[in-house]
């Protein structure tokens, strides 16, 4: 494994907020011992690192019709140091900004072209439908993800929705509820399944909205 590929999205919002009393040094000085400790200590098999940011546009605004895509973010606090060390993981760390998609689009396109020889750094369980290795940095918790565990971890969401993202799922299907309508099922099946709980229009939303692109002109298909 040699292609750390980082949510920076997430770094700064965690690090911002623990150090939303702090000066501007030390707000930076946590940030780069973080990714340091990621990197030479939890992954030293790591050789190669790829930091990614959310740049301001994204798809998936044109594909929300039931509720607003992160809707339920507006007018949420941002850290204190935001603007600074997302300026920090520009300038020190080549982090690279994503426009159109959001950055953990573009952990799955990367994790998809490097195959077993990358790992995703993140916490986001969205990244979960992605096959091949991941490390949740909290947890300290590297894992492997199959392509029938990526399939049925992105077909539950449609069940369950995602109160983070603002996408609503069915009411009364939580986690355990989802996955036993789920497992053991193909993915026409487990398509079939989310179209009798949502209907048609909605599952076809709820795809569009929770896939991980794979590549750059990807988008959400229906199995047919």
């Amino acid at each position: 494994m040699q292609l750390a590929l980082i949510d920076a999205d997430i770094l700064i919002y965690r690090i911002g907020f623990a150090t939303n009393n702090e000066q501007e040094d030390y707000a930076m000085r946590i940030m780069a011992n973080f990714i340091e400790d990621i990197l030479l200590v939890d992954l030293p098999e790591v050789q190669r690192w790829e930091l990614y940011l959310t740049g301001k546009t994204n798809f998936r605004y044109d594909y929300a019709v039931s509720t607003e895509y992160k809707g339920n973010r507006k007018g949420a606090e941002k850290p204190k140091h935001y603007i600074l060390l997302r300026e920090y993981l520009l300038s020190s760390w080549d982090a690279t900004v994503v426009e159109g998609m959001e950055a953990d689009d573009m952990l799955a396109i990367r994790a998809t072209e490097e195959g077993d020889d990358s790992i995703i750094v993140s916490l986001d369980k969205d990244l979960d439908q992605v096959s091949g290795w991941h490390y949740n940095f909290v947890k300290k918790n590297k894992y492997y993800v199959t392509e029938s565990e990526g399939l049925l971890s992105f077909y539950k969401q449609f069940l369950t929705g995602d109160v983070v993202d603002n996408i609503k799922g069915v009411h009364g299907i939580g986690p355990k509820k989802a996955q036993k309508l789920l497992e053991d099922k193909t993915e026409q099946e487990m398509w079939e399944t989310v179209v009798e709980y949502l209907g048609e229009d909605r599952a076809l939303e709820n795809g569009h909205l929770l896939y991980m692109l794979r590549h750059h002109e990807d988008r959400f298909t229906p199995p047919v």
